[in-house]
């Protein structure tokens, strides 16, 4: 991923005219509106369905259920929300939404189920928005979900009406603004707990915990690691990126 984003930057370097990275510095100080161009270069949005197949594992044999046997408990029919945080094209949010009514749905039949996925980036938004992928996408697909959930249109695999039901994208930079909650379950992997400054993800993270409800789970990337203090959270399970909220 960092020589990827060094590549952009040496591009960009030469179509400006520029010697070096010190120039491309000088030319930013003095060009304000190249941030933008710079900080999107620093995104490598890489999204397939099913990404870390063990922890949807997870989600659907153990956290799901829980949360949605508590809902029951305490509030009767009210929705189970969750966010996708840096979404990218979409695959999460789908996988999420293939997974609930697929796996648990019948289980769980007063329950509604609702996704949000955010991302800064106006492209993968209209992707996901789209909802059609290629077969490299959906390797990880269990075979009843992918028969069940995709349609072939000429060499792409679309996501089917059914389960683009209480699905919903907005372009959002987590930097500044996130989706109103508070959501039972949120992902945010490989997003501010790897491409963020330590100084930035400590700001953040209180946040992310601030949007979760009280016995919610947050689940971050595989080779990610919370900054120190994880805001009251506490790991669930071993061998799965998933911290748990404390119950009010």
């Amino acid at each position: 991923m960092r020589g990827t984003v060094c590549r952009r930057i040496r591009r960009r370097i030469a179509e400006l005219g520029l010697s070096d990275i010190a120039d491309y510095a000088a030319y930013l100080e003095t060009h304000p509106e190249e941030w933008e161009r710079l900080d999107a270069f620093c995104r490598i949005p890489i999204s397939r369905f099913w990404r870390d197949r063990g922890v949807f594992e997870t989600l659907a044999g153990h956290c799901l259920p829980d949360l949605a046997a508590r809902i029951m408990d305490t509030e009767g029919a009210a929705p189970l929300k969750v966010w996708s945080a840096g979404c990218a094209s979409g695959e999460e949010v789908y996988t999420l939404s293939i997974l609930w009514r697929i796996r648990l749905a019948a289980r769980f039949p007063d329950i509604a189920f609702s996704v949000v996925g955010t991302d800064v980036d106006p492209t993968m938004i209209d992707r996901a928005e789209r909802a059609c992928y290629q077969s490299s996408s959906l390797k990880e697909v269990p075979r009843d979900c992918r028969e069940a959930a995709f349609r072939r249109h000429d060499d792409e695999f679309c996501v089917t009406a059914d389960y683009r039901q209480d699905v919903a994208f907005r372009r959002q930079d987590i930097r500044r603004e996130m989706p109103a909650g508070p959501f039972h379950l949120i992902l945010c992997r490989n997003v501010i707990f790897t491409y963020f400054a330590p100084a930035l993800q400590e700001e953040l993270l209180p946040k992310l915990v601030e949007h979760l409800a009280a016995g919610g789970y947050l689940v971050i990337g595989a080779h990610e690691r919370l900054p120190a203090g994880t805001a009251g959270l506490t790991p669930w399970g071993s061998g799965v990126p998933i911290y748990r909220k404390p119950e009010a």
